[in-house]
């Protein structure tokens, strides 16, 4: 081949190399919002990861997640749900129906897939739970009858006049939280004891309160600022000698006393599942809620130890699993 034959090769090469780069076609973007921190959700992010591989999809090969994180302070999440509008999400993934709110306080047009502690029916966010319509789907549970159980586990485990309940002040849904709550603790005869959480400074003088209360033991409802700070949570209980039951098994495994609640890492990976499908083509009218069907008891036996509780047969039998 002749030099200027080669020159020539080179910069006609260089003009379609470029161009050739241009055309090929930008990976689909999920939004990944919630009104919690990173710290609370590291070991679901790779369950809901999961969930995406099993349709093919992986994160930075075929599909990039952007992740928006409120850090508790809900006012937040209309803006960062806009944000990732803006930036094109094709799909934006939710925990909480706070967080699902704000993405439907922007856009009503791009996909929703959220995992949901209540109704979301209640909340507007689908028609129905097995014909959702619109452009929602989801995982959901019903928050009152885990309430309930976990108020009767707790009573089981400790005889208790005044049993503390820490709630969020600022959860958009702490309303109908609060109602299950006063119907299941009058269903028993349960005296409460509602203490508030919405600021790290407000563990220390919510423990001062059931201290003070002469709360015999304490029920944390699922709030994403309460798991996000739950190493501060258990260690608190721990501190004050206060037995505490929780909404799901991380707290039991950093040595909170007991747990009782649905698979999060399940219901991730359910919710991962529900994205790949809808990044494939799916119409999220056309998939039905999920309600979550695996729940998990999980008694921390070191944590029972220390705080000299017996913990009664009844629970060992029913326990998912024991950490001795």
């Amino acid at each position: 081949m002749r030099r200027r034959e080669f020159i020539t090769l080179l910069a006609g090469a260089a003009t379609v190399w470029p161009l050739a780069a241009r055309a090929q076609p930008a990976m689909p973007a999920v939004g990944f919002l919630f009104s919690g921190s990173l710290s609370g959700y590291r070991n679901l992010l790779i369950a809901f990861r999961k969930g995406l591989a099993e349709l093919g999809y992986v994160e930075g090969q075929n599909v990039a997640i952007e992740y928006r994180w409120a850090e508790g302070h809900f006012d937040r999440l209309p803006a960062l749900a806009a944000d990732l509008v803006q930036r094109g999400a094709a799909v934006i993934v939710t925990a909480g129906i706070s967080s699902a709110l704000g993405v439907r306080a922007i856009t009503k047009t791009v996909p929703l897939v959220f995992l949901a502690g209540d109704d979301p029916v209640k909340f507007g966010l689908v028609a129905s739970l097995n014909r959702p319509g619109g452009t929602a789907t989801g995982v959901a549970w019903l928050t009152s009858e885990l309430f309930a159980k976990r108020l009767q586990i707790m009573r089981e485990l400790v005889s208790a006049a005044v049993i503390g309940i820490l709630v969020n002040p600022k959860s958009p849904e702490l309303a109908p939280q609060l109602e299950e709550i006063e119907a299941a603790a009058s269903k028993l005869g349960q005296d409460i004891q509602i203490v508030n959480a919405s600021i790290d400074p407000d563990f220390d003088h919510a423990f001062a309160t059931l201290v003070e209360r002469r709360a015999g033991a304490l029920i944390v409802t699922n709030d994403p600022f309460f798991n996000s700070g739950r190493e501060r949570i258990v260690a608190l209980a721990a501190r004050h000698r206060i037995p505490a039951i929780y909404d799901r098994r991380e707290y039991a495994v950093i040595g909170g006393l007991v747990s009782y609640g649905t698979s999060y890492a399940a219901a991730y990976r359910q919710i991962g599942i529900y994205t790949g499908k809808i990044l494939s083509g799916a119409n999220p009218a056309d998939l039905p809620i999920e309600q979550a069907a695996k729940f998990e008891l999980v008694i921390n036996l070191r944590t029972a130890n220390a705080l000299g509780l017996t913990v009664p047969n009844r629970l060992f039998t029913l326990a998912d699993e024991v950490i001795e």
